[in-house]
């Protein structure tokens, strides 16, 4: 027995807004609304806002 699956869903991490995944081919920006929440995300990974720390060794060379 199949029963409707339910839609996914999920607020913006931008701006807060519902967002609804409509399929791969249809929504490019999930989980973000729009190209400029996904854009300013992106920016803030880029200017190092957002960081994921690690334990584990470097995996560069300071070099200064």
């Amino acid at each position: 027995m199949q029963g409707k699956e339910k839609p996914i869903s999920a607020r913006c991490p931008n701006c807060n807004t519902p967002v609804a995944y409509k399929g791969p081919d249809k929504d490019v920006f999930f989980p973000f609304c729009s190209k400029r929440c996904k854009l300013l995300d992106l920016g803030r990974w880029l200017d190092e806002e957002y960081k994921i720390e690690s334990e584990g060794k470097k995996m560069w060379i300071d070099v200064n």
